[in-house]
């Protein structure tokens, strides 16, 4: 097995019960998306090793766990944060050169998890029922009761944040979970074990198992164990996931993507819109499920807007995530085949390349980076304006006017964001009630945070994660009424 200066140490191996469990078979390689060289070998947990992973799971929800009081529930998490943040500058330098992302960037990942465990913990001793008034005869009220054993089928993108996101409210409401992450960025998840330990937590409560999705995914979303999956990915493997979880009578949360426009008013802050339109569309070179991939312009100022952002782009650098690059690879090969494609259909069918479009091999890297793009889509039909592309590309569309903007906004099969620029605050309400989005940004894209509930509408999905609305995945209502 070969391995990567930077993540010597790290244990591979499936995390089961509380010890690391060693297996033999095939394995996993994950890259380094800068060079394409393989950082190490995971190995590959089978159904065998998944179902042992749930049962444990199972186990733990009638033995220790359940005799962890909610307060030191709250203590345990609170510890987890303290214990992520410790280790803040190793968990994001494993997670830079892992994802390729930007050190920078990497770093807020981590700060951010480490808070997810820390919003939660504050509200792990507070989850109480209702009294319920039926009259002087009965005694009614509600119970907050643990869902059960839970799958967090985790993306590349974002994989120590999207681990904490699920599996903090999770603890926090006493259930238990079994953590697959991405086969393309296991590694900071195999990390979180430690942490976990290290506060408190009882075994068998949290487990990790690595492997593809049509191996150990299909394993655990099919487990009848499993009391709800939450899904974070492609709408073609959402839909299998949903399937999966149907068999055994499972709840989701499913989040799968988007294609979300950013609209651009003429009375917008020019510089405030610059700034925004750049971040939303090129952070993590737009492998980002919320990411502003389209931007709705209105005419009058389209074509000084689009130069002043086509210049900016111009002097953006690109290297290796340890680097901070303003543009880092994207995660695979296969990523930037994807990418390539849909550009070039798109050109192909009429859309106007303003800049970028092609593949690019930064001085002495031969990993996968693709150019930062902005392409006209003239008709909505595009390819570029309909597809999401999750790469470093802008889809640009031109609005005649704020109705029109509005009707260009709402002109895809997705629903996860919408973002706005105006003075105007009467249309920047109007846009957000008109929108079918779970999230709407009102002059600043990526708005909000770990307190405020994210999800989709249409084909981006459903349910709510983050916020207090996280948390309602993972609890059951019980109802108890007596007559007195």
């Amino acid at each position: 097995m070969t391995f990567h200066h930077h993540i010597e140490g790290i244990s591979l191996d499936p995390y089961v019960n509380g010890a690391r469990r060693k297996i033999s078979g095939d394995v996993h390689p994950t890259y380094d998306p800068a060079t394409g060289e393989v950082l190490c070998e995971v190995p590959v947990s089978d159904a065998s090793v998944v179902d042992e992973a749930v049962e444990a799971s199972r186990a733990a929800l009638k033995g220790a766990w359940a005799n962890v009081t909610p307060a030191e529930r709250s203590r345990m998490l609170f510890r987890v944060a303290q214990f992520i943040r410790a280790d803040a500058q190793r968990l994001a330098t494993v997670e830079c050169i892992d994802s390729g992302k930007p050190l920078r960037e990497a770093v807020g990942d981590i700060e951010t998890s480490a808070r997810y465990f820390e919003y939660y913990a504050g509200i792990a001793d507070k989850l109480q029922g209702d009294t319920i008034p039926l009259g002087k005869d009965f005694v009614s009220f509600t119970l907050h009761e643990p869902i059960g054993a839970t799958a967090h089928i985790i993306p590349w993108n974002f994989p120590l944040v999207t681990t904490a996101r699920g599996l903090a409210p999770a603890l926090a409401a006493g259930a238990t979970a079994v953590i697959k992450p991405a086969e393309q960025t296991p590694l900071t998840a195999l990390m979180l074990p430690e942490y976990l330990e290290k506060a408190g937590i009882p075994a068998g409560v949290v487990n990790v198992v690595c492997g593809p999705g049509r191996t150990t995914g299909s394993a655990l979303t099919q487990h009848p164990g499993i009391a709800h999956v939450t899904f974070t990915g492609s709408v073609a493997t959402g839909k299998t996931v949903m399937m999966a979880a149907a068999s055994h009578v499972a709840s989701v949360t499913m989040e799968l993507g988007g294609k979300s426009p950013v609209v651009v008013l003429a009375d917008a802050d020019r510089e405030a819109a610059l700034e925004g339109v750049l971040k939303a569309i090129f952070t993590n070179a737009g492998q980002v499920c919320s990411a502003g991939s389209r931007l709705v312009v209105e005419r009058s100022i389209a074509d000084s807007f689009l130069a002043s952002l086509v210049e900016r782009i111009g002097a953006f650098t690109f290297g290796r995530g340890l680097d901070n690059p303003n543009i880092g690879p994207v995660v695979s090969k296969d990523q930037l085949a994807k990418i390539e494609t849909i550009v070039n259909d798109s050109v192909a069918a009429g859309a106007t390349l303003l800049t970028g479009g092609r593949v690019k091999k930064p001085d002495g890297l031969n990993g996968w980076f693709f150019e930062p793009t902005v392409l006209v889509a003239h008709e909505p039909s595009t390819k570029c304006a309909q597809e999401e592309i999750f790469g470093p590309v802008l889809t640009v569309q031109i609005a005649e006017n704020f109705e029109h903007a509005c009707e260009l906004a709402e002109g895809t099969e997705f629903g996860l964001v919408a973002g706005i620029y105006t003075k105007d605050v009467s249309k920047a309400l109007k846009f957000s009630r008109h929108v079918s989005s779970g999230q709407v940004f009102i002059n600043q894209y990526f708005a909000g945070g770990v307190e405020t509930p994210f999800g989709g509408t249409k084909n981006s999905g459903f349910g709510r994660e983050k916020g207090l609305e996280g948390l309602k995945a993972y609890y059951t209502v019980k109802t108890v009424t007596a007559r007195i």
